[in-house]
């Protein structure tokens, strides 16, 4: 399988199907059912926000440059796996360094 076509496969392919499971064995699963995944990179993107500028605009940006998001303050940021929108959350700060905490988990179809 290509490096490519990994980027599509969802976590609920590898569970275990009814014809998989022995008859008198449970349907439950654990993290360690998901041992084949976790050597497998994915991208993560937390966004702040988006804005939307010409290059001659960009060029002139210096150190201390303002560039307005499309987000106000204390509004919650995107979170992004291998770019498909899976969660929201918010910016926080553990031992001086920045992190992102996730408020909301997006369900397929739920990304409106």
């Amino acid at each position: 399988m290509r490096e490519d076509d990994m980027s599509d496969l969802k976590l609920d392919e590898f569970a275990p199907t009814p014809m998989d499971t022995p008859v008198g064995e449970s349907m439950e699963r654990s993290a360690s059912d998901l041992a084949a995944v976790y050597d497998v990179p994915v991208n993560i993107q937390a966004v702040l926000g988006r804005s939307s500028m010409e290059v001659a605009s960009l060029l002139r940006l210096s150190r201390g440059s303002v560039i307005e998001l499309d987000r106000k303050v204390g509004e919650a940021i995107d979170i992004y796996v291998n770019n498909r929108l899976v969660a929201r959350g918010e910016v926080v700060v553990v031992d001086d360094r920045l992190g992102v905490t996730m408020t909301e988990i997006i369900k397929d179809g739920d990304s409106a």
